[in-house]
């Protein structure tokens, strides 16, 4: 070895890291990450930093919101509400028809889509907490027809419903992401000891994953089809709390972004079949203290996150950037933040992170992100009085 060689290597080792996003210590400081950039990937920055501005407020706990083709804006409110808003702001009177949901605990009306074809069949989606029998409750998504005008739903008919029956309120998920011909719906395990074993059963749909057509048929490939004993409608297990859904716009990949416990926020690469692990193994630790199933945040058999978080950033939904206002951002994930609250977002390479950065870190719990037709980003903050903010780039946005 030469002594320019090793002076070379000698000062690669001696280098610094690259900074992180300060972001506290861990929960679970003996877990190290799979591979490179698994978790405190190298900090990112934004220059200019965007502006922000706020849209309307007076929403109650805001959940889900779409871009509408005439360019206003179709939000759910977490107490059973849909309702129009314009680009101005201004609030319409509630839509009618909406079905009756179970607004307690983290109950109630969540998400909503608009179908591939929603201008020619005015379709849209929601899911939101059922009210079941004796007190009981489940995830459920329908899908509806919007009138021309906008305040009325008609044809609502489930097109999942959760099963079997939970009893406690939280843990519902729940986004639903179209392609042309299925709708993925995200569920949650309901929370308790009792029920998150459940995300590990293939007779029950807790802590799963769910492909359907979007009539609800069943596709005949969905992976557990012919699985005796198995729902057939599971795309995917061993998840905790999925309130996080997108398409990857350029690879059409599924990806799902869900709480953990006391650490341990994921970002998963959805692959048919595949088990996540929870509640088995975690990057995370229960609120209490103790580790999470096995003790392990890995074993044979379960998926690795492409990415998780420790401290959490207790995450809402996200979207892959595809739009024109942030060219830097394009392909980047955009994720909402409840705790500490923001908008993060990690640069991609393929399927592995290469940076983050957090944003917006002044506005408090945000609870869902999405992308308007100018490349803007809005958000929505969780509160009871609820806000949709714009997010603009002050050199593209004039």
């Amino acid at each position: 070895m030469t002594r320019l060689t090793l002076l070379a290597l000698t000062t690669a080792l001696a280098a610094p890291a690259a900074a992180q996003v300060d972001q506290g210590p861990k929960n679970v400081p003996q877990f190290e990450p799979a591979f490179d950039n698994q978790t405190r990937a190298p900090a990112v920055e934004t220059t200019p930093a965007p502006n922000v501005e706020v849209v309307t407020d007076g929403l109650t706990h805001p959940w889900g919101i779409e871009v509408m083709p005439d360019g206003s804006y179709l939000v759910t409110e977490r107490a059973g509400t849909l309702r129009m808003v314009t680009r101005d702001g201004e609030k319409m009177e509630p839509i009618s028809g909406v079905p009756e949901v179970l607004a307690r605990g983290q109950g109630g009306l969540l998400d909503v889509a608009l179908a591939p074809d929603f201008e020619e069949t005015r379709e849209i989606f929601l899911t939101y907490a059922k009210p079941l029998q004796e007190g009981q409750n489940g995830t459920a998504a329908a899908r509806a027809v919007l009138s021309e005008d906008g305040t009325q739903l008609t044809d609502v008919q489930d097109i999942f419903v959760q099963t079997p029956p939970a009893v406690p309120p939280k843990h519902f998920g729940s986004r639903i992401v179209l392609d042309d011909d299925y709708a993925y719906i995200t569920t949650g395990e309901h929370s308790s000891d009792e029920t998150r074993v459940f995300a590990q059963d293939l007779d029950k749909t807790y802590g799963k994953i769910i492909r359907v057509t979007h009539d609800g048929t069943v596709p005949d490939d969905n992976p557990f089809v012919n699985q005796e004993g198995a729902r057939p409608e599971i795309w995917s297990t061993g998840h905790r709390n999925i309130q996080g859904a997108d398409i990857h716009p350029e690879t059409g990949q599924l990806w799902g972004l869900e709480h953990g416990p006391k650490g341990g926020d994921e970002l998963n690469l959805i692959t048919a079949g595949e088990n996540y692990g929870w509640p088995v193994v975690s990057y995370g630790r229960r609120y209490n203290g103790p580790l999470i199933g096995s003790g392990e945040p890995r074993a044979e058999g379960f998926t690795e996150p492409r990415y998780y978080w420790d401290p959490v950033i207790a995450p809402g939904g996200f979207v892959f950037y595809d739009g024109e206002m942030f060219p830097e951002w394009q392909g980047d994930v955009l994720a909402s933040s409840l705790n500490p609250g923001g908008l993060v977002r990690l640069t991609m390479d393929g399927d592995t992170v290469t940076g983050e950065e957090r944003l917006v870190t002044d506005r408090g719990r945000i609870r869902d992100v999405e992308v308007d037709q100018n490349g803007a980003i809005l958000l929505l903050t969780d509160k009871a009085n609820g806000e949709i903010l714009r997010v603009t780039n002050p050199d593209t946005s004039s």
